[in-house]
């Protein structure tokens, strides 16, 4: 089965923002007011759903929030999906989401990162629709910076055309912007140069597959369940192989490392030609690095492992197209990535 593309957004289209994980508590609803404005102003129509608030760990109750996202995600007049952010729980959704209904529907961009990985890698593994893993609503306003792209950029590219990216040229070491003092920030602050790194070795590399992946924290513990099956994805929809791209949010190595090694128990990466990891902040050990513990879980694969790749929690992001088939390039002298909405 080929992957499905959703529709290329245009201008007066729908786009519709719920919270399927965190919501958005009083003090950051400015910034909230920012992203959406974003939208609108460049001619899309934007509706916000019921399931925001952000005084607790979740927006609503689950029940409530896999009614509302799996409603934008059937709606034919909504033509993509973008929470605010992601949160903790959002894994509460995968049984009480209307599966049957979403694979029938009309396909709709759904578009983060982080907890929300958990939603749109199994819509993906699932349904065989493209999603994106990328910037957030929240990160909307801001400039991204070349060679990277936005995720607006993505939705809006023609059906079967090619997205070039590469490495940043910088990224910011520590800390975020404060969206309650600064709602308005639309500047990265990319304070460190850095580029990306060949953890297995130092030859040129290039290698191809359709792109899965994002936060190992949460997608570790869909390994085993109907909303994490790689293997059969790999099987189904991919006979190219797959290129796999992880990120370590805040877990301690030895923490990854053992979540790393039961998705590789699990077969993530039986059919994958290369793997990709991003730059992160995530604690070390004396021990065992972050470097290390990816190394310990995944070094004996024999697979092209290339890090400090921006598909993480480090600002500035990549847009990555889940289902995509992507090529991959590093040497010495830096990297690309293309994908081809095909």
């Amino acid at each position: 089965m080929t992957i499905r593309y959703p529709d290329p957004l245009a201008p007066g289209d729908r786009i519709g923002v719920t919270a399927p994980s965190s919501g958005v508590a009083p003090p950051l609803r400015e910034r909230l007011e920012v992203s959406v404005r974003a939208l609108r102003d460049q001619g899309f129509d934007v509706v916000v759903g019921a399931c925001m608030d952000g005084l607790g760990h979740v927006s609503a109750p689950a029940r409530e929030r896999a009614a509302e996202l799996t409603a934008m995600l059937v709606d034919p007049t909504i033509r993509a999906v973008v929470p605010p952010w992601g949160g903790e729980t959002a894994i509460d959704l995968l049984d009480l989401l209307d599966w049957d209904a979403i694979a029938r529907a009309r396909p709709t961009w759904m578009v983060g990162f982080s907890d929300i990985s958990t939603l749109i890698t199994p819509l993906t593994l699932r349904t065989g629709v493209a999603t994106v893993h990328g910037q957030n609503l929240m990160d909307t306003p801001y400039t991204v910076p070349p060679p990277l792209v936005s995720w607006l950029d993505v939705v809006q590219a023609p059906s079967g055309s090619s997205i070039d990216q590469g490495p940043a040229p910088a990224y910011r070491a520590e800390g975020f912007d404060d969206y309650a003092t600064h709602p308005t920030v639309d500047t990265f602050t990319l304070d460190t140069p850095g580029t990306w790194t060949r953890f297995d070795g130092e030859d040129e590399v290039t290698v191809s597959g359709r792109l899965v992946g994002g936060c190992i924290e949460t997608l570790s513990n869909l390994v085993g369940t109907p909303f994490g099956d790689v293997p059969a994805f790999a099987r189904d929809h991919a006979p190219e192989g797959l290129v796999v791209y992880l990120e370590a949010a805040e877990a301690p190595s030895f923490d990854i490392a053992r979540r790393l090694h039961g998705m590789r128990l699990a077969g993530w990466f039986d059919q994958a030609h290369g793997v990709l990891v991003a730059r992160t902040r995530a604690p070390g050990a004396p021990s065992l690095s972050q470097r290390e513990a990816v190394m310990d879980a995944l070094g004996g694969l024999g697979l092209p492992i290339v890090g400090d790749v921006e598909c993480g929690h480090v600002p500035p992001h990549l847009a990555l197209v889940n289902g995509a088939l992507a090529t991959v390039s590093w040497s010495i002298d830096g990297g690309a990535v293309r994908q081809t909405l095909a």
